[in-house]
């Protein structure tokens, strides 16, 4: 049972991670989070490239490490579809966060339901494969069919607390993204 907690919790932390990365109006370093920049041969996490920071609200800076990986960096930001236009100053990336508009807040919103649904999913083969492993356990004669019915309730109500937990997030972050 922990097991299957834990690896439901594991959903929701993924949900949430990914939640970070959509925009809200405001500059958040984790909204570069995802961006992965081809440098030195490879494609790599923005993190390792530079450090992000934000000097104003409506401003992400990224000070790139390698003059070299000024273009990439720039480059994979423009090419992210996260809607932003990089402008490079030396070393440093200016990224200025643009206002949304009602039409990019309405696409967030969908983009934070796929994201919801995917969590959901992710909830749903845990509560299945924990089913799996009691009916295995029955046939094996390791538990009763009581015993089965009672676990499985378990996992259920498990799974409900956190299928409950993945809707007041999106909501939350929803209300997040609407406001202007």
């Amino acid at each position: 049972m922990k097991d299957l907690s834990r690896r439901m919790d594991g959903a929701l932390e993924a949900l949430n991670k990914e939640f970070t990365g959509l925009r809200t109006g405001r500059a958040s370093i984790a909204l570069l989070d995802p961006i992965m920049v081809d440098a030195y041969g490879a494609s790599m996490p923005l993190n390792q490239v530079g450090t992000v920071t934000v000097p104003e609200s409506r401003m992400l800076a990224v000070q790139v490490w390698d003059k070299s990986m000024v273009g990439a960096v720039e480059k994979a930001i423009r090419e992210s579809g996260l809607g932003l236009n990089p402008s490079p100053d030396g070393q440093l990336v200016r990224v200025p966060i643009p206002p949304l508009s009602e039409e990019r807040r309405k696409e967030l919103t969908k983009i934070a339901g796929k994201y919801s649904e995917q969590g959901k999913v992710a909830v749903r083969n845990v509560r299945r494969d924990g089913m799996e492993a009691l009916k295995k356990m029955e046939k094996d004669g390791e538990i009763s069919q009581d015993e089965m019915h009672s676990w499985g309730d378990d996992i259920q109500k498990i799974t409900d607390a956190h299928i409950k937990k993945i809707d007041e997030a999106t909501a939350q972050k929803e209300e997040e993204i609407m406001q202007v």
